[in-house]
């Protein structure tokens, strides 16, 4: 029964990612923790399962005619930066802060969604 759930879950993880631009991590994160993770484990490792499923949704996303690949360039190099120093940053917090700054980032977002 416990295999059937992460394979649901698992599901789930790529059925919103690519529903809603990576929302996965809201349901990869958990399952990572329900699975003995820390909260720095479950994160990165979250990242790194949603990567590939992003990468995939793109090029499907591209396929089907949605996004411009001249419109995400201009991230890029500013989502890298951003990445080297939110992983700088994780590495110095305790687990428990980065949880209840998780948690509050997964509500001001559903709040922030349902207002909009």
């Amino acid at each position: 029964m416990k295999k059937l759930l992460k394979y649901f879950l698992s599901f789930t993880v790529g059925l919103i990612s690519s529903l809603f631009g990576a929302g996965g991590g809201l349901v990869a994160v958990p399952l990572f923790k329900s699975q003995g993770l820390s909260q720095k484990e479950a994160q990165a490792s979250a990242i790194s399962v949603i990567l590939p499923l992003c990468i995939i949704s793109s090029a499907v996303y591209y396929y089907l005619g949605y996004f411009r690949l001249s419109d995400a360039l201009g991230y890029i190099p500013f989502g890298i930066v951003g990445t080297f120093i939110g992983t700088a940053v994780m590495k110095k917090l305790p687990d428990k802060i980065l949880k209840k700054i998780f948690a509050g980032f997964m509500i001001y977002t559903g709040i922030n969604m349902l207002m909009r």
